[in-house]
């Protein structure tokens, strides 16, 4: 599957921020030039850091989309040219993808990644979904305002910045700004669709803000409650174990 050119991931690399310059020239030799990059900082001990050899650095997470022979093709090159094996290096992973909105962003957002449209697919058997919005920096309560109107609960913001914006005008016909607003929203798979209409309708590229939104497949959740008039099965057992006990 992992050389499938039909399946689409999110890669997410971790390095120091001395060294994203590295792996992004990495990726845009592999025709790769539409990424988005966060700043952040390791929370590694000082003990696990020597261990690992490791400085404790300010980190750079960079965002691609992939495909599974695409990935392929970019681990080996990092394990070539850059070390990514060593410690101190840096890491990088991929997430399946479930679903990206809208044609005009599916094309932009795989181009360069060799993927190959086939008979439509989704991720079976997870209950929640993890929605992922790249807008324009600013606008991420317009974004939020037409997910909540649709049933979304809340989001997390965080700030970055997009490259390859030059290549939107080619696929997208409009410009984009370089600084941007990732927002992340957990929802309920059934309530998915109708929240990404929404957005694309109210926040799309129509619209000041020039949102972008794919989803991601949630495993499993710890401390939500998507559907707060229904009960776990295994909460409503033990609530009536304890009225027998106490009875």
């Amino acid at each position: 599957m992992l050389n499938d050119p039909h399946v689409l991931y999110l890669m997410m690399t971790v390095t120091g921020r001395d060294r994203i310059a590295d792996f992004i020239t990495l990726y845009n030799e592999k025709n790769l030039d539409t990424h988005l990059v966060a700043l952040g900082h390791g929370t590694a001990s000082e003990q696990m850091l020597k261990l690992l050899a490791m400085d404790e650095t300010e980190k750079a997470f960079c965002f691609t989309i992939v495909t599974g022979s695409k990935w392929t093709e970019l681990k080996k090159a990092m394990q070539k040219q850059l070390w990514i094996e060593m410690p101190g290096v840096g890491i990088a992973f991929i997430v399946p993808l479930s679903s990206i909105a809208g044609k005009r962003e599916l094309i932009y957002l795989t181009d360069g990644t060799g993927y190959q449209r086939g008979d439509e697919t989704e991720m079976k058997g997870t209950a929640q979904e993890l929605l992922v919005v790249i807008c324009n920096q600013g606008y991420n309560e317009q974004v939020m305002d037409a997910a909540r109107e649709a049933g979304a609960g809340g989001g997390t913001v965080i700030h970055a910045r997009g490259t390859g914006m030059a290549k939107a005008e080619k696929f997208l016909g409009i410009s984009l700004a370089s600084e941007k607003d990732v927002i992340f929203i957990v929802t309920a798979t059934e309530k998915k669709k109708q929240i990404m209409s929404a957005i694309m309708e109210k926040a799309g590229l129509d619209t000041k803000a020039k949102a972008i939104v794919f989803s991601l497949p949630v495993e499993d959740t710890a401390g939500m409650r998507l559907h707060p008039e229904e009960e776990d099965e295994d909460e409503k057992a033990e609530k009536t174990e304890d009225l027998q006990e106490e009875a």
